[in-house]
C-alpha cells in the first residue's frame, strides 16, 4: 500500500505560544476593564438621566402650576371687569331710558304751546297784538325744540356708547372663554402622569403652532382689553352724568318757562277782563246818553213844531195889518212888537234847527261809536274766551307737573346685544 505524503503544519515556538496566551489574557482584561467602565458610566448615566427626567418633569409641572395660577388670576380680572361692564351697561341703559322718557315728556308741552299759539291767532282786529304772552309762548316753543335736540343728542351718545361697551364686552368674553379653555387644557396637562393611560408618542410634538404668542404679548392683550374696558366705562359714566345734568336742567328751564307763560297769560287775561268791564260800562253809559239824546231830539222837534203856530199867527197879523187904509197904515208899537215877535220866533226856530242838527249829528256819532264799541266788545269777548281756553289747555301741563314724580310704566330694555348678563362660571 502506497504511503500518501502530507504537508507539515506551521509550527510555533513555545515563546510564541506563551506570548499568544499573554496577549489573550491582556486583551480579555482590557476588554473587561472597558466593559466595567461602560457599566459604571451607564449606571451614572442612568442615575443622572433618571434624576434629570424626574427634575424636568417636576419643573414642567411647577411651570404648569404657575401658568395655571397666572391664567386663573387674569381670568378673575377679566371676569370682574366683565361684571363691571355689565353693570355699567345696565346703568347706561337705565339712563338712556330716563332720557327717552324726558324726551317723550316734551311732546305734550310742545303740542300745548303750539295749540295756544294757534288759538291766539284767532283774535280779531285790534285784539291781535304782539303781547308778552305771545313772546313767552314763542320762547317756550323754541326752548322745547332746543331741549328736544339736546335730549336726542344725549340719547344718541348713550346708544353709541352702549355699542362700544358691547364691543368691549364681547372682546372680554372672547378673551375670558380663551382663558377658560386654556385653563382646562393646562389643568388636564398637569393631571397627567407617566402612569396615565392616555399618554402616547406624538409626531413632531415640539413644533411651534401657527399664531403662537409670547407671554408678554399674551399678558399685554388681556391688559389692553381691561384697560380699554375701563376707559369705555369711564366715558359711559361721564355720559350718564351729563345726561342726568341735562335732564335736570331741561326740566328746570321748561318748568320756569311754563310758570312765566302762565303768569303772562294770567296778567293778560286780567287786563282783558278790565278792558272788557270798562268797555261794558262805556257802552252802557253811551247807550244811556243815546236814549237821553233821543228824548231831547224829540223835545227839540216838538218845540220846533210848537213854534210854527205862533209864527203863523204873527205872520198873519202882520199881513192883515198891511191892509189898513190911509193914515191908519202906521208903524205903531203893535207893528214893532209883531215884527220883533216874528224875528224872535224865526231866530228861535233857526236856533232850534241848529241845535236839532247838532243833536242828530251827535246821535249819529254816538250810534256809530256804539256800534264800534259793540264790535270791540265782541272782539274782546272772543279774545278773553281764547285766553281762557289757552289757560284751560295749559292746565294739562299743570296736571303733568303734579304727577311728575309718579313712576310710569316703561318697557324694560335689555343690553344693546339683546342679552342679559353672561354666566361667567
Amino acid at each position: 500500500m502506497a504511503t500518501l505524503s502530507t504537508k507539515p503544519g506551521l509550527r510555533y515556538s513555545v515563546s510564541d505560544w506563551v506570548t499568544n496566551n499573554k496577549h489573550n489574557s491582556d486583551t480579555a482584561e482590557h476588554k473587561r476593564n472597558i466593559s466595567h467602565e461602560i457599566r459604571q458610566e451607564g449606571r451614572v448615566l442612568r442615575n443622572e438621566t433618571a434624576n434629570k427626567t424626574n427634575w424636568d418633569n417636576y419643573d414642567s409641572s411647577r411651570r404648569l402650576s404657575d401658568r395655571i395660577d397666572d391664567i386663573t388670576r387674569w381670568k378673575e380680572k377679566l371676569k370682574s371687569c366683565a361684571y363691571e361692564v355689565d353693570a355699567e351697561m345696565d346703568a347706561l341703559t337705565l339712563s338712556k331710558q330716563d332720557t327717552e322718557r324726558a324726551l317723550a315728556a316734551t311732546v305734550l308741552p310742545l303740542e300745548v304751546t303750539s295749540e295756544c299759539l294757534t288759538l291766539r291767532e284767532g283774535r280779531r282786529g285790534k285784539e291781535l297784538v304782539s303781547d308778552p304772552v305771545e313772546a313767552e309762548l314763542k320762547k317756550e316753543e323754541e326752548m322745547i325744540d332746543g331741549a328736544q335736540r339736546v335730549l336726542q343728542q344725549c340719547i344718541t351718545q348713550a346708544f353709541e356708547q352702549l355699542c362700544r361697551l358691547q364691543e368691549v364686552r364681547q372682546q372680554l368674553t372672547i378673551d375670558l372663554q380663551d382663558k377658560i379653555e386654556a385653563l382646562e387644557v393646562d389643568t388636564s396637562c398637569l393631571s397627567l402622569t407617566t402612569q396615565s393611560p392616555e399618554i402616547s408618542l406624538k409626531p413632531n410634538p415640539t413644533r411651534v403652532p401657527l399664531g403662537s404668542m409670547t407671554p408678554q404679548q399674551w399678558e399685554q392683550f388681556s391688559r389692553y382689553n381691561i384697560t380699554r374696558a375701563k376707559e369705555e366705562m369711564h366715558n359711559s359714566m361721564q355720559i350718564r352724568e351729563n345726561s342726568s345734568l341735562t335732564r335736570a336742567q331741561v326740566q328746570n328751564e321748561l318748568e320756569a318757562q311754563r310758570k312765566a307763560v302762565e303768569f303772562a297769560l294770567r296778567k293778560r287775561t286780567h287786563h282783558l277782563e278790565q278792558a272788557h268791564t270798562e268797555l261794558q260800562w262805556q257802552l252802557k253809559t253811551t247807550q244811556d246818553e243815546i236814549a237821553e239824546l233821543e228824548k231831547d231830539i224829540n223835545g227839540l222837534e216838538d218845540d220846533m213844531q210848537a213854534k210854527t203856530a205862533p209864527l203863523k199867527l204873527v205872520h198873519t197879523r202882520l199881513e192883515n195889518r198891511t191892509k189898513r187904509p190911509g193914515m191908519d197904515l202906521c208903524r205903531d208899537e203893535v207893528q214893532f212888537g209883531l215884527v220883533e215877535e216874528a224875528k224872535q220866533l224865526e231866530a228861535t226856530i233857526v236856533a232850534l234847527k241848529q241845535k236839532l242838527a247838532q243833536a242828530q249829528h251827535s246821535l249819529q256819532s254816538l250810534k256809530q261809536h256804539e256800534a264800534q264799541m259793540m264790535e270791540d266788545l265782541s272782539r274782546k269777548q272772543d279774545a278773553l274766551s281764547l285766553e281762557q281756553r289757552s289757560s284751560q289747555t295749559r292746565q294739562r301741563l299743570t296736571v303733568i307737573a303734579q304727577t311728575e314724580g309718579l313712576p310710569s310704566a316703561v318697557v324694560p330694555l335689555t343690553n344693546s346685544s339683546g342679552r342679559h348678563k353672561l354666566d361667567l362660571a
